[in-house]
């Protein structure tokens, strides 16, 4: 038997140093390879128990900084092509699919409120570190392969937005860095099978990160995140199936030559309610632009 799909998944990136200081006018443009494994979130509500999941998913991304009324800030596309196989139970016959295209595209706007004025990279050369404050929105749009006739799909057929609160203290070496956020959905009016409607209760988060600098551009995190919430209720139904997850993990950065870097991480669940049993290594390049 085929598994046909619809997945109930919360994307809760692990990323230190999200706010960091960089001059107004330079562009960032990014690629980024990610593998997930384990027991991807999928909604308890559905008939697919005992899941596994191996999926790849590469990313494009591009960032660009400007000023607005004095502040440093930060304009940022992504959109991720997903492919991989899912097994579970349907029943008490097993199964298994393959999937392959393209996931939510992801657009983030975010301000730093203190500590980083809109500085020229002249200016920014003499800049001295200080604490900062910042905050963020990211959308998501429904722009994934969908088909409600599916229990799994790469896209989620609604919109959210996750409003986001950041906080960063360097002392000597380190970077203290602490986020708390929100995520709101909109509903989805084509749940499985196709005629009921899903709507989910606000998802809330918060990261901290400790990083070191070696020296400039190469550096080493430890991260960490909880995430809750999220309950789900279908046609109007009881809300049920709330999540309280914790992840951990690590994040490598290293400069390359003109103006390049890569990065390295690694996460996995810890604990949690609902698909916590996941590890995900992901490893991205970037090249900086200058204007």
């Amino acid at each position: 038997m085929v598994i046909g799909g619809n997945a109930r998944a919360f994307a809760q990136d692990l990323e230190p140093r999200v706010y960091a200081a960089s001059p107004v006018g330079i562009t960032f443009v990014g690629l980024g390879f990610g593998r997930t494994t384990g027991d991807v979130t999928f909604d308890p509500s559905i008939p697919v128990t005992n899941v596994h999941a191996k999926l790849n998913a590469p990313t494009a991304s591009i960032s660009h900084t400007f000023g607005i009324f004095g502040r440093q800030t930060l304009l940022t596309a992504a959109l991720p092509y997903v492919w991989g196989n899912v097994s579970g139970d349907v029943g008490t016959q097993s199964g298994a699919i393959y999937r392959s295209g393209l996931s939510d595209l992801r657009l983030r706007y975010s301000v730093n409120l203190h500590g980083v004025p809109a500085m020229s990279l002249e200016e920014f050369a003499h800049y001295k570190r200080e604490y900062l404050l910042a905050a963020s929105l990211t959308v998501q749009a429904p722009a994934g392969q969908y088909e409600p006739a599916k229990l799994i799909n790469l896209g989620s057929n609604r919109w959210s937005l996750k409003p986001e609160f950041g906080f960063s203290y360097p002392v000597k070496k380190l970077d203290l860095d602490a986020y708390v956020a929100a995520q709101f959905f909109t509903d989805n009016g084509s749940f499985y099978p196709g005629n009921t409607n899903r709507a989910e209760r606000p998802l809330a988060g918060i990261q901290a990160h400790v990083s070191y600098t070696i020296r400039p551009g190469l550096w080493a995190a430890f991260d960490s995140t909880w995430y809750g919430g999220g309950a789900v209720s279908i046609n109007g139904g009881p809300w049920k199936d709330r999540l309280n997850n914790t992840k951990l993990g690590g994040t490598f950065s290293v400069p390359l030559p003109a103006r390049q870097s890569l990065k390295f991480a690694y996460n996995a669940g810890v604990t949690g309610t609902i698909g916590a049993s996941t590890n995900v290594w992901s490893v991205g390049w970037q090249k900086t632009f200058l204007h």
